[in-house]
């Protein structure tokens, strides 16, 4: 695997190209291998504020995440890696900028309940009861800021 190329983009400043490869990833992981049918599409990857981030190797998306503006608070989502990717730390390299980006912000985020130890190694803590989204256990989580 050639070393993974870090991007970061709003809607407006992706390629049609960018906009299907990151959708497509998306779909693949949480539509197809996870079962969930569910809205992928829910309008707020086109927000202004909406960031992009993903992951590129050999020139095709390993990984994405996306950081949304919440007003008082930003949330990290949709964080998603190729199958034949994972375990190579494109998720925690993402995870890490998107924490960057939110620098002075509380952040929240809906952890697959399996991924909580996963995410408290980026300071993100439980922040309520578990529950279940598309049958799949999560859990809510927040990080303040340092």
């Amino acid at each position: 695997m050639s070393t993974p190329l870090l991007r970061t983009a709003r809607f407006a400043e992706l390629t049609p190209f960018e906009v299907y490869a990151l959708c497509r990833l998306r779909v693949d992981v949480f539509v197809v291998e996870q079962e969930c049918p569910y809205p992928e599409l829910d309008g707020r990857d086109v927000e202004p504020a909406t960031l992009h981030l993903w992951a590129e190797v050999d020139g095709a998306v390993a990984a994405t995440i996306r950081v949304l503006d919440d007003g008082a608070t930003r949330a990290i989502g949709r964080v998603a890696t190729a199958a034949g990717h994972r375990g190579a730390g494109l998720a925690a390299q993402l995870i890490e900028a998107g924490i960057e980006l939110c620098d002075g912000f509380p952040i929240t985020l809906g952890a697959q309940a399996h991924l909580e130890g996963w995410y408290e190694r980026f300071g993100f803590r439980r922040s309520g009861p578990g529950y279940d989204e598309d049958g799949i256990p999560h859990v809510p989580m927040r990080r303040e800021p340092a």
